[in-house]
């Protein structure tokens, strides 16, 4: 469980400097208002002493009404005033705060999202942030509030009284002693409710994105079940909140009440012996009264506070990772004319949660700029490991992959990755039209090119032969993930968005192993026509889909297995000679079946 600390709130001193107007303004205002509160008992107690006295006329207690009705529209009106002001620039520091966490969360690396899961993400984005806001807002309200209260009310009931004053605060010390208990209760009690809320929101995510899997297996009394247990803890968690809250409030008012009987004996005596009018009783009596919101708000500020103490926590543990892989501070720019692509030298790579078994070991390797290069292996012999340290996906040991002469942690991170059109295994979709997936590969300074782009990328993966099956064409919304998309039309619309920006090196992840042998074929000739000169990675367990390869990579755990053009590696009758000979089977026996 993470540590709860006040100095978290040292985050948020930019964002109330910059609003520091708005605060200003809004803690005047609500200080006026505090003060002029203080004026009402004085008026019931000139009223109660003139109607004790009998001889009256009622254009006095006229006077005395519309004094308090003049009061209290200021009172009115400066309440509205500290809310525009307080409660407005609160929101305004939560929105700033949402924007920039969401900035930084897309500055981090691929790790980062390996360990964090999303449903915790969005409960930080969500709930600690509006714990946050409270706390600089109402929770600010409240302890300035109270606070004033407090002190003012102190001062004048001493000065009006100070015998049955000082026996009337004797519960006070023991509410201070309480106050202090609650707030460190409170604050670990809700550090444990966001939590609980984190992993309900994780059980929430993980199985509508998984909704396929849930129905195709029939498990959906198991996720329930999953849920109703998240929901079970959320709701255990925040019962020992309300146990906490139903024990501290009544208490509070428990102990308030005796001020207030304390008054009624002492002050009652001491007006029945002259000591003070009828009036300065009902004022004392009323300002008791108005005491108790500074000692109930004395645990609202306690709960705010420490409830936005362990949201800031939260929050601020993201914004303070740094991202793993990031720009060098002076990048160096890409040789203006190389004959390479990429060259890797000596790379070894392990995971770092196993680095006893490396992902990738040893490997040198050359790709010509133009090339068509496959790469090949079994499941887990490292071939998505190995292009993801194209782009830094990954980050390998410096100076072992080059990208155009120039190793990639020398260059900008944006930069190198512009240079790139990735197709990665798992073709995520975004819930848009298949028109703005598509797009979303397009650079900016290419936005005016868009249509004639779209039309030449959806041609050359021949998504486009399928428009007349969706509803609106190019505009069809597809759901979240490509839900309403075949895996087929997924991969291909993926392609599209990998080849719109004509990238300089176009990188598929077996990103044909859902579409059929036809369209693969159309795809691949699309492919070399239009991409001549342009240098091409494919990965593939299809021996067909790297027969036109002008160099085939095999690895195998690892390690370079094999290594040639397609032809000399039928010769050397290798394990790529032997998945050509058994898929050219498979190919025979469909023929005839």
């Amino acid at each position: 469980m993470a540590k709860i600390s006040l100095r978290e709130f040292k985050t948020l001193l930019p964002y109330l400097a910059r609003y520091r107007s708005r605060y200003i303004w809004g803690l005047i205002c609500l200080v006026a208002v505090d003060l002029a509160q203080l004026l009402i008992p004085q008026f019931m107690g000139q009223a109660v002493d003139l109607i004790g006295s009998g001889g009256f006329h009622v254009r006095d207690l006229l006077v005395i009404a519309g004094s308090m009705i003049g009061v209290m529209g200021a009172i009115s009106l400066g309440r509205f005033l500290w809310r525009f002001c307080i409660h407005g620039a609160s929101r305004r520091i939560e929105t700033e705060m949402r924007e920039k966490l969401f900035d930084h969360l897309l500055t981090l690396s691929y790790d980062f999202y390996q360990s964090h899961k999303i449903g915790d993400l969005m409960a930080r984005f969500t709930n600690d942030l509006s714990a946050v806001r409270e706390s600089i807002g109402m929770g600010l309200v409240a302890l300035i509030d109270g606070t004033v209260m407090a002190i003012s009310i102190l001062v004048i009931i001493f000065l009006q009284d100070a015998g049955t004053a000082g026996l009337a605060i004797i519960p006070l010390p023991l509410i201070t002693l309480i106050i202090l208990f609650f707030g460190s209760a409170v604050g670990k009690r809700f550090l444990k409710a966001q939590e609980t809320y984190s992993a309900m929101s994780d059980t929430v995510q993980e199985t509508f994105a998984g909704i396929r899997v849930v129905k195709s297996f029939v498990k959906e009394w198991w996720f329930i079940k999953k849920f109703a247990d998240t929901n079970d803890d959320y709701r255990d968690a925040n019962m020992e909140l309300v146990k906490l809250f139903g024990i501290f409030f009544p208490f509070i008012s428990l102990l308030s009440g005796l001020t207030s009987l304390i008054v009624l004996l002492i002050g009652g005596i001491r007006v029945v012996e002259g000591f003070i009018s009828p009036g300065d009783m009902v004022a004392l009596f009323r300002y008791l009264q108005m005491l108790i919101w500074p000692l109930m708000g004395a645990g609202f500020v306690v709960n705010m506070i420490q409830r936005g103490a362990v949201s800031l926590g939260r929050v601020n543990e993201i914004m303070r990772t740094q991202p793993a892989i990031a720009s060098p501070e002076k990048p160096k720019l890409p040789l203006k004319t190389t004959e390479t692509a990429i060259e890797i030298r000596s790379l070894s790579f392990a995971y770092a949660g196993d680095p006893e078994h490396p992902a990738l070991e040893d490997i040198n390797l050359t790709i010509k700029q133009g090339a068509l290069v496959g790469i090949l292996g079994r499941t887990g012999s490292g071939k998505s490991t190995l292009i993801k340290t194209f782009t830094r996906m990954i980050d390998p040991p410096g100076e072992t992959v080059f990208v155009k002469g120039i190793a990639v942690g020398d260059w900008d991170l944006q930069e190198l990755r512009k240079c790139f059109g990735v197709t990665p295994q798992d073709s995520y979709l975004f819930s848009d039209s298949i028109k703005n997936n598509i797009a979303y590969g397009l650079q900016e300074d290419r936005a005016l090119e868009k249509e004639l782009l779209l039309a030449n990328a959806g041609s050359l993966s021949s998504i486009d032969r399928d428009l007349e099956a969706f509803t609106q064409g190019w505009d069809t919304i597809i759901g979240e993930r490509g839900l309403t998309l075949s895996g087929g039309q997924k991969q291909r619309a993926a392609i599209s968005r990998a080849v719109i920006g004509e990238p300089e090196i176009l990188v598929l992840d077996d990103a044909l192993s859902a579409v059929d042998a036809e369209t693969e074929k159309r795809i691949l000739t699309g492919l070399l026509k239009e991409r001549r000169g342009k240098t091409t990675v494919i990965i593939s367990h299809r021996v067909s889909t790297l027969k036109n390869a002008d160099l085939v990579v095999v690895l195998d755990k690892g390690r370079i297995a094999e290594y040639g053009s397609p032809q000399d590696l039928i010769a050397q009758g290798g394990f790529y000679a032997r998945m050509a000979a058994l898929q050219q089977l498979d190919q025979s026996e469909e023929k005839e079946s």
